[in-house]
């Protein structure tokens, strides 16, 4: 027999109990049940104070069960039990959570407290056999519950190891059992992904091109999730997303607006459907960065003399766009308010199409309220139907080619059969399953308080950093000498009087909560777009622009000055690796998937390359 491997799902809990190693009654209870525990295959996680069950909780995602003492740290106000609850029922509502207690405290068991726990454990009665099947019990509840559908249902199906007389051919991962070099490949990757790489055969699973069973399910998820009447997930890209809805929505010698800092993808659909591009002209700074379209320039008037000026519209044809699309946010961070660019197109056009690629976590945070196409209830919706389409493997956590299309339907929606056949044009018979999965997987992580606290510490890094920038360039300032910045304001009004206050000064917890921080406010000079409309565009706190010297305040190029590419290639040598490069622009993506601290690491780089650059090192040697 060819020996395989497959790791499965283990379960885990965490207890948190000063009196874990104690010489008292409470203390040998609390071993005893940990005892039971581990013989019913639990892999049990000892914390004995809050903060370390805090620790245990950020770091240690695949805790099932929580097993808290109610008098933890001797703590009679119970103030350090409450807040690990809370702390707890921040980040995540549906884990288990048991309240250790002596039945005589009951009493002193506040209401909310009651409602953030599931089940109570009264130490010195029930026996640990008893709470130790409830813990199993709650365990497997919730592992049932916390994957969504289609990966739940795949899940399933691996388990259950049938023969397969299907494609793909290499069945499973066996044939590559059957070669050297198979075998590393095998290994590689493991045998659980082998084994979901499934064909369009396998009915357990549903249809993705038919969007029926668990496939189906986990589209209307995720519609859920992210606000949209439909979802639609797609295998191929964010490209192939945008050209689905522009060919369901535009034929031929129809007008499209679109926003000329649009992607590839969107010239692609023109060339395919013969439709007639109006280009929406968005504004630039003296770094080259691009901004916002003006609102002037989405306005009726606007639009309706660009079709008259137009040389591609013919004489006597149709005047009235069919579709607009708004790259939002840009490349560069920077958010639309969708309400008023639905506001401004809406006497125009009757679809509008945010391509949100960069943005899929804008619903997940207050900070991004109304900057994002799904916003606001669902249910509320009126005016022009929206799309939206987010890569969820950019700044989410799919995998690579991983798309969602969504649609929220309003004036001229286009029907499902109708829609789904530029889908199917686009779709493969023969989908990379895990892909689909990793959509499912990545709406589940964004559900409920897990999206919020992903967000939350993406911004609140992506601030520390910037805050750490700001105060290193000011000192470098105070003795003459040069260092980067960031792109963002130098200066943000904080608290209730607005007062003024340096934004590397300005509280973190401020910056992290506060939008009108991040606001592009009209004749500021950081950002370099004039008299904008105040509120209109807000810079992303997490798309974190270096600015390397070389350009003037007022335009144009100083004296002297760093290329971006010289930066560039010097952290490269170093193992940091950037998004984006302009002239004299770097871009670093604080993701959800950062780790607090990392950024330390490329604040040393950059203080290596000045001190490097002061130096007149040769090149050979950096």
């Amino acid at each position: 027999m060819i020996e395989r491997s497959s790791k499965r799902i283990s379960m885990r809990a965490l207890v948190v109990d000063d009196e874990l190693t104690s010489p008292t009654a409470e203390g040998r209870a609390a071993r005893s049940l940990v005892e039971e525990l581990r013989g019913r295959a639990l892999e049990v996680v000892e914390a004995t104070s809050a903060e370390d069950g805090m620790s245990v909780i950020v770091s240690d995602s695949a805790i099932h069960a929580i097993l808290v003492d109610w008098t933890l740290g001797g703590d009679t106000g119970h103030a350090r039990a409450t807040g690990l609850l809370r702390f707890v029922r921040s980040r995540n509502d549906k884990i288990p959570i048991f309240l250790m207690a002596e039945r005589g405290e009951a009493s002193s068991i506040p209401i909310d407290v009651m409602q953030m726990v599931d089940e109570f454990i009264w130490t010195l009665e029930d026996t640990a056999a008893f709470v130790g099947g409830r813990v199993v019990a709650a365990v497997r509840r919730y592992m049932e519950v916390l994957l969504p559908p289609l990966t739940s249902a795949l899940v399933k199906f691996t388990q259950e190891y049938e023969y397969s007389w299907h494609t793909p051919g290499h069945t499973g991962g066996t044939a590559f059992l059957k070669s050297p070099v198979g075998r590393i490949f095998f290994d590689y990757f493991g045998e659980n992904l082998l084994r979901s790489d499934l064909s369009i055969s396998v009915g357990a699973l549903g249809s993705l091109l038919d969007h029926t069973g668990p496939i189906g399910e986990h589209e209307k998820y995720a519609a859920r999730v992210f606000g949209a009447h439909r979802t639609y997930c797609v295998t191929n890209g964010t490209s192939t997303s945008n050209r689905v809805i522009f060919m369901a929505a535009v034929a031929r010698d129809q007008i499209a607006l679109c926003d000329r800092n649009c992607h590839k993808s969107i010239e692609h659909s023109l060339v395919m459907t013969g439709g007639i591009p109006i280009y929406l002209v968005p504004l630039r700074n003296r770094y080259g960065i691009i901004g916002p379209i003006p609102p002037e320039r989405l306005k009726k008037e606007a639009i309706k003399a660009a079709i008259k000026a137009s040389s591609l519209v013919p004489k006597g044809g149709e005047t009235r766009p069919v579709y607009s699309v708004v790259t939002n946010s840009t490349y560069d961070g920077l958010c639309y308010n969708a309400r008023r660019v639905e506001e401004l197109l809406d006497p125009t056009v009757d679809r509008i199409h945010f391509d949100e690629a960069w943005y899929a976590y804008a619903r997940f945070n207050p900070i991004y309220r109304d900057r994002h196409a799904m916003h606001g209830d669902p249910r509320d919706h009126t005016g022009p139907t929206v799309f939206a389409t987010h890569s969820t493997h950019k700044l989410l956590a799919a995998l690579s080619q991983a798309s969602l299309l969504h649609i929220r339907d309003g004036r001229s929606p286009i029907p499902h059969a109708r829609f789904n056949e530029s889908f199917m044009m686009h779709a493969s018979t023969s989908p990379f399953y895990p892909i689909i999965v990793s959509n499912d997987v990545t709406a589940a992580m964004m559900d409920g308080p897990g999206g919020r606290a992903l967000t939350d510490e993406s911004i609140e890094e992506a601030v520390a950093f910037r805050q750490a920038m700001g105060r290193v360039h000011r000192e470098f300032g105070k003795q003459k000498e040069w260092f980067f910045n960031t792109w963002n304001a130098t200066e943000v009004k904080e608290g209730k009087g607005g007062r003024k206050v340096a934004f590397a000064d300005a509280s973190p917890e401020f910056l992290a909560r506060e939008p009108d921080a991040w606001v592009l406010h009209p004749g500021e000079g950081w950002h370099g777009f004039g008299d904008i409309e105040d509120g209109y565009c807000m810079l992303d706190p997490i798309k974190v622009s270096i600015v390397t010297p070389g350009v003037a305040d007022k335009g144009g190029l100083d004296k002297w000055g760093i290329p971006a590419t010289l930066l560039t290639a010097y952290l490269h040598r170093r193992g940091v690796e950037v998004e984006k490069t302009t002239d004299f622009t770097i871009l670093f993506l604080f993701s959800i998937g950062i780790t607090k601290g990392k950024w330390g690491t490329l604040l040393n780089a950059l203080l290596d390359f000045k001190r490097d650059y002061d130096r007149n090192a040769p090149i050979a040697e950096v």
